[in-house]
C-alpha cells in the first residue's frame, strides 16, 4: 500500500512522528509511506490553498518533503509533484496536537488536508489527539493515538463506507484526552457544537506603540450534545465522524424552494 501523510503542525511536529509509525504499520513491509508536510505550523488555515503565490518545496530525506504551504497545498504537492501522478491508496492527516471536533472542524488545517484528498477522489482520514489534564503527565500526550491509531485506521479501511461520489466521504477521528489504557473503544459520532466557545481577538500594544491582535479561543472541555464528538471524547471514547465537503443545508432545500416559489 502507498500512503501519503501530512499535517498542520509542521514537518517537525511530534504528532507527525506518531502518524508516520501508524502509516508504516498500515502500509506493511512492502508498502510506501510518503510525507509532504508544511515547513512551518499551519494550524487554523482550514482548507486554504496558496492560489495567489507559489510555494517552495524541499526534499529532506527519501520520501520526506517539506512545503511552504497549507496541508491542502501539501496534498496537492504530493499528488502532482512528489509522486508524479502515482496516486496513493490512502491519505492520512495528523496526528494533530489538540482536538479537531465540534466547531474546530471548520478551522482545522488537519481536516483541510483530508478534505482535499477526498476532493481528489482518494480515501482520507484526519486524526487528532484531544489534550487535557490527564495527558499532561504522560510520557507522550499522544499515547492514546499512538496505541490505538493503527487499529482505528484498519477498522475504517476494512469496514467503513468508502463511496466514490462527487463529494466523497472522508473520516475525522479524535482520540480522547486520557491515557491509552483508559480508552473505552470507538464510537461513531456526529460533529458537535460547543455553545459557549467562540474565537475572538485580544489586542496588544507593541513597544513601538502599534496595536496587534491575537486570536483567542474558548474552553475546549465543554461537552457537546449526547451522540456528538466532544461528548464521546470526554467520556473516554475515540470519536469517528464521517464527513463530506458538501456544505449544502440539504434539510432546508424543499422548504426554501416552497417559500421562494
Amino acid at each position: 500500500m502507498r500512503i501519503l501523510i501530512t499535517n498542520d503542525d509542521g514537518i517537525n511536529a511530534p504528532g507527525l512522528e506518531v502518524l508516520t509509525a501508524i502509516a508504516e504499520e498500515i502500509a506493511g513491509p512492502g508498502g510506501e509511506v510518503w510525507t509532504v508536510a508544511p515547513a512551518f505550523e499551519q494550524s487554523g488555515v482550514g482548507h486554504c490553498i496558496s492560489y495567489t503565490h507559489p510555494m517552495m518545496i524541499a526534499k529532506l530525506a527519501p520520501r520526506r518533503y517539506a512545503a511552504e504551504g497549507s496541508p491542502a497545498d501539501c496534498v496537492l504537492a504530493g499528488l502532482y509533484d512528489v509522486l508524479q501522478g502515482a496516486r496513493p491508496d490512502l491519505v492520512l492527516s495528523g496526528v494533530n496536537r489538540g482536538n479537531n471536533a465540534a466547531e474546530n472542524v471548520l478551522y482545522s488545517g488537519t481536516i483541510g488536508g483530508a478534505m482535499e484528498a477526498a476532493l481528489q477522489g482518494l480515501p482520507a482520514i484526519a486524526m487528532s489527539q484531544f489534550m487535557g489534564p490527564a495527558t499532561e503527565d504522560l510520557s507522550t500526550p499522544f499515547e492514546a493515538a499512538k496505541a490505538h491509531g493503527t487499529a482505528v485506521v484498519r477498522a475504517l479501511l476494512d469496514k467503513a463506507i468508502w463511496d466514490k461520489g462527487d463529494y466523497r466521504i472522508f473520516y475525522n477521528v479524535n482520540f480522547p484526552p486520557i491515557g491509552a489504557a483508559a480508552v473505552k473503544g470507538m464510537k461513531v459520532a456526529a460533529q458537535g457544537y460547543r455553545t459557549d466557545t467562540f474565537f475572538g481577538v485580544k489586542p496588544h500594544i507593541s513597544p513601538s506603540g502599534r496595536k496587534f491582535l491575537w486570536i483567542t479561543g474558548g474552553p475546549q472541555h465543554h461537552p457537546t450534545a449526547p451522540g456528538t464528538d466532544v461528548a464521546a471524547n470526554l467520556d473516554g471514547w475515540i470519536s469517528v465522524t464521517p464527513m463530506r465537503a458538501d456544505l449544502t443545508a440539504h434539510d432546508t432545500l424543499a422548504e426554501l424552494e416552497a417559500r421562494l416559489a
